[in-house]
């Protein structure tokens, strides 16, 4: 996940017209896998190991609204566009927004190969199709804040640490504690994100061939979640 940091130095490389081409469409795409990850595999497996029970749906709540209110209240920016506005400031608040996103992100991945692998590796690569276009929006805006492209990428990648981080602390932690609640914590995240953070995103396209693009996107990101819930399903 650190190493995926460094997919913004594709904004070196390719061209504006061309980062604008993939850019939203790997967004569309993102937030289907999220909320694909999220109903088709995180949600059913917590439901299998917590029950049917409300604490469920609350954990999925607690989910949503933790971040929520980190847009809301710590001004959380997650940017996935490549035109912004030059704030030295902005670049330190994405770098810290960017370690707890990645903190939290290895808190639940982890939690989720502690109940079954497949679901950990369901729960990884949904994680994954998001952090490629946010790395890239990311990028982008620290260069555009004056960065250096060289400390932009190490900086980058060093936020990503944090995820190894969050991994390892349940992993400390499991032997005497249940974390199996992070797994319906998690799917709130992923649907927070992918309704509330990228959808809007996607849904301003100027003609009705950007419109379709973003919407097949999408589409597919939840089509390929659902195949691999329905040819791997995960064993408890």
């Amino acid at each position: 996940m650190s190493l995926i940091a460094l997919v913004g130095s594709l904004t070196l490389v390719l061209k504006q017209s061309t980062l604008d081409k993939i850019l939203l469409p790997l967004v569309a795409f993102a937030a289907g896998s999220l909320i694909g990850g999220a109903m088709f595999h995180m949600i059913p497996a917590s439901i299998h190991v917590m029950g049917n029970e409300i604490s469920v749906y609350v954990w999925i709540v607690a989910g949503f609204l933790m971040f929520l209110a980190l847009e809301q209240f710590l001004n959380w920016h997650h940017s996935h566009q490549t035109e912004v506005e030059k704030r030295e400031p902005l670049t330190y608040l994405i770098l810290i927004a960017d370690g707890l996103h990645n903190f939290i992100g290895g808190l639940f991945v982890a939690a989720s190969f502690l109940i079954d692998f497949r679901l950990g590796v369901t729960a990884w690569l949904a994680a994954a199709a998001h952090e490629v276009p946010q790395e890239l929006g990311d990028f982008a805006v620290l260069l555009h804040g004056g960065w250096q492209k060289e400390w932009a990428l190490l900086y980058n990648f060093l936020s990503g640490l944090t995820f190894l981080v969050g991994g390892l602390v349940v992993y400390g932690i499991s032997a005497t504690v249940d974390v199996s609640f992070l797994v319906p914590f998690a799917a709130g995240n992923f649907l927070y994100i992918g309704a509330a953070d990228l959808i809007p995103e996607i849904k301003k396209g100027s003609s009705m061939r950007t419109n379709t693009i973003h919407f097949i996107a999408f589409a597919a990101g939840l089509a390929v979640l659902l195949v691999m819930r329905l040819w791997f399903p995960h064993g408890h």
